[in-house]
């Protein structure tokens, strides 16, 4: 698989003017009265200086605003940025914030390779944060275009200026932030692969080089394994293609866990809709369809790299969902793994067929908690845009996801699971069919997939959440913040941010 870029940090709390980069960046946020420069290292007459001729440059502080200008002699920068950082909500900036303008400062300035981030930090979070941000902001997908464009080359070092640059807490926070922004990277290429390079053995393959180096034990099961163990939600799915189905099991423990939680994620590596085959329209963006699966690899991988103290298992339900003669047809009924039957109505309703083995196999091994992710529907699109993911399940985990993704800086909305949907899926010939109730499709999607879920050792059900993020895996618009064109690597900073929540209320 192709590999994104390597950024290097490095944080200072002076001497700026002996530090030779390519710009330095300050930070403009949008108040009141007008735009406002915020805390930088700058002179108080550079700043002056700076402030009347705001109007006249068009600066306005909104989020994504970039305005280069001359270098002054306060640095030993070429250019002085100007970063927009949005609306001030009175003299607190929160962390996203503060990603989000380092992550679009560091984006656009691409072409450019040292760049000293001087955004107010005061505290060591938010100089996590700008790391991160910066990090997100310089991936760029190594391309299969057959020449270079240096102007384009990412920024690849990156200073920041604080004052708490010899805090010892430091270390440890630009760490995480190194490891987490490694994994939505990793996850971003995974998913802007063309269907022609990542399918469900190379994508499998792609699992096992990830994590080597890594305390992560990767076992992929192939199709002779699938059909033998009952796998029939990932065969059915798959057997319409030439390249068959994987499920790979990723095994990450520690001796101090405090918990044993299991991901699983939709890794339909393409997605035609099958029989039930979507318009050509609506197959450009569907080597995005294995968004879930991606960001449970590499949430695994993160918290293995952090070394956090819980047990995680990731499942990775993979196939590839073709039109063929060999095909699942409407109508057609599914054994999933453990049992229970499914009446496929409609095969491009695929991915809470493949969910479903893995599930199964989740509940299995009676985890404290499941959670799945998957860009498993349309509706969620239609119900909550294109930024934001939807979350369904156990209030309990649901409530955790949504307190995660607050603090990780993702969108995440929690919709309900209505009883009435439930019997919309019953079936004259199965257990249940793969469709039930169009109106809130996101919702019944959901309902299905807890049918799924199993109980603990005592009899009780295990607690589950779902996170649909069928729009904002994908970012079909113009970048934005630290958000690039196409896959956005969406979802592993709210797992990663929820694993550390488990850690923190078990202490």
């Amino acid at each position: 698989m192709s590999a994104s870029n390597t950024i290097s940090f490095n944080v200072i709390s002076s001497d700026l003017k002996k530090v030779s980069a390519d710009a330095l960046v300050i930070g403009v946020g949008k108040g009141d009265d007008g735009p406002v420069i915020l805390d930088s290292p700058l002179s108080a007459s550079a700043v002056t200086s700076l402030k009347a001729s705001l109007d006249a440059l068009g600066v306005s502080g909104a989020a994504d605003q970039l305005v280069r200008l001359p270098g002054l002699p306060d640095s030993g920068a070429k250019v002085l940025v100007l970063a927009g950082v949005g609306k001030l909500s009175g003299t607190e900036i929160t962390e996203e914030s503060l990603r989000r303008a380092a992550g679009s400062a560091v984006r656009q300035l691409a072409g450019l390779k040292h760049v000293v981030l001087a955004l107010p930090t005061t505290a060591v979070d938010q100089v996590s944060a700008l790391a991160e941000g910066a990090a997100l902001g310089a991936y760029r997908y190594a391309s299969l275009h057959s020449g270079k464009d240096a102007a384009k080359e990412p920024v690849s070092k990156v200073t920041i200026f604080s004052s708490l640059a010899k805090d010892p807490a430091l270390a440890a926070a630009l760490d995480r932030a190194a490891v987490v922004a490694r994994a939505v990277n990793a996850t971003r290429t995974l998913v802007n692969e063309p269907p022609s390079r990542l399918y469900p053995a190379t994508f499998a393959e792609a699992a096992k080089d990830l994590a080597k180096g890594l305390p992560v034990k990767v076992t992929v099961m192939d199709e002779k394994r699938l059909l033998k163990d009952g796998y029939g939600g990932i065969m059915g799915v798959g057997q319409g293609s030439s390249r068959p189905p994987r499920m790979v099991k990723l095994e990450y423990k520690s001796d101090k866990a405090v918990a044993d939680l299991a991901l699983v994620g939709k890794g339909i590596t393409f997605d035609s809709g099958g029989i039930s085959i979507k318009p050509g329209a609506g197959m450009i963006t569907m080597k995005c369809d294995m968004a879930g699966a991606a960001a449970v690899l590499n949430t695994v991988l993160a918290v293995a790299g952090l070394g956090l103290p819980v047990n995680v298992t990731g499942w990775l339900c993979i196939a590839e969902n073709m039109p063929s003669g060999t095909a699942i047809r409407p109508s057609d009924v599914l054994t999933i793994f453990g049992g229970k039957t499914v009446e496929v109505l409609n095969t491009d309703a695929e991915g809470r067929l493949v969910m479903a083995d893995g599930l199964v196999a989740a509940s299995q091994e009676f985890p404290d908690a499941i959670i799945d992710v998957a860009t498993l529907t349309g509706a969620q699109v239609v119900a909550l845009g294109h930024r934001t993911a939807g979350v369904m399940g156990d209030d309990g985990v649901s409530a955790a996801l949504k307190a995660a993704a607050d603090r990780a800086g993702e969108l995440v909305w929690p919709m309900p699971l209505p009883e009435e949907l439930r019997p919309t899926l019953d079936s004259p010939v199965a257990d249940l069919a793969n469709i039930g109730e169009r109106m809130g499709g996101m919702m019944t999607a959901a309902v299905f997939l807890q049918e799924f879920i199993g109980k603990d050792r005592n009899g009780t059900t295990i607690p589950w959440a779902h996170l649909d993020i069928a729009g904002p895996a994908f970012n079909e618009g113009s970048p934005y913040g630290y958000t690039p064109k196409q896959g956005t690597g969406m979802a592993v900073r709210t797992l990663v941010a929820y694993v550390e929540d488990v850690v923190a209320r078990s202490v």
